[in-house]
């Protein structure tokens, strides 16, 4: 099987998983980062280049405060207890978003997990985290506005890839397949800049249900679409 070079997931259904069992939603939160530590695994043994889940984004302040705050509690158990294997896997951790604005502990544990991985050359495993597609789109424009009043270039040379140069995912290419989890059919703010050719691929399954074989099958998928870029 061949695999795409980078696939992005929007890992949905966590609080419905734990409601359909009576069980508080994080549980549920609890249980999809089990199913994280299996798809990781999976890519990188796989051949994937590049991961890219979307973890938390700016939207989901808005759920409840110990919601929230246990959500950033799960991370952190998450980075300790998976850290060393992530480690000996040749997985590189990288966060996209404005996650220095996550609470304190949740931010030291992911700097600590950056610098631990910085030297990887495997899978790049992108979190992206207090991160909105929108936001991330005005502040290239902006620091790409400063950068062109600073030098006092031409705003009419701007290119697409000047934009893309401050973007947080800037070095890393767009993803060849999006998966969303949960039933959903929408992006909800994720990566709608890059997301401009990606294959779109949704599934029923709630996001700690999600395993290897999912994953599969949506490769499987994939590879049936004919990616034609606009041409024939």
């Amino acid at each position: 099987m061949s695999v795409p070079n980078h696939i992005a997931i929007i890992m949905d259904g966590n609080g419905r998983w734990a409601k359909k069992r009576g069980l508080p939603r994080l549980m549920g939160h609890n249980a999809g980062m089990k199913s994280l530590k299996e798809i990781v695994r999976a890519c990188s043994d796989m051949g994937v280049r590049y991961l890219t889940v979307y973890a938390f984004s700016t939207e989901n302040w808005k759920r409840p405060d110990d919601e929230v705050s246990g959500i950033f509690k799960i991370m952190v158990l998450y980075i300790k207890k998976e850290l060393a294997e992530l480690k000996s896997e040749n997985v590189r951790i990288q966060v996209i978003g404005e996650w220095e604005k996550i609470p304190k502990d949740a931010r030291e544990s992911m700097e600590f997990a950056l610098r631990e991985t910085a030297e990887n050359t495997g899978l790049q495993f992108q979190i992206a985290l207090n991160y909105g597609g929108r936001r991330e789109i005005l502040d290239a424009v902006k620091e790409l506005y400063r950068r062109t009043e600073k030098e006092g270039g031409d705003i009419d040379s701007i290119r697409e890839e000047d934009i893309e140069r401050y973007l947080s995912t800037a070095g890393s290419p767009d993803p060849d397949m999006i998966i969303r989890t949960g039933g959903e059919l929408r992006l909800s703010n994720f990566m709608l800049w890059q997301c401009a050719y990606s294959e779109l691929i949704f599934r029923d399954v709630y996001w700690p249900d999600f395993d290897k074989k999912e994953l599969e099958s949506c490769i499987a998928e994939f590879e049936q679409r004919h990616r034609r870029y606009g041409g024939l």
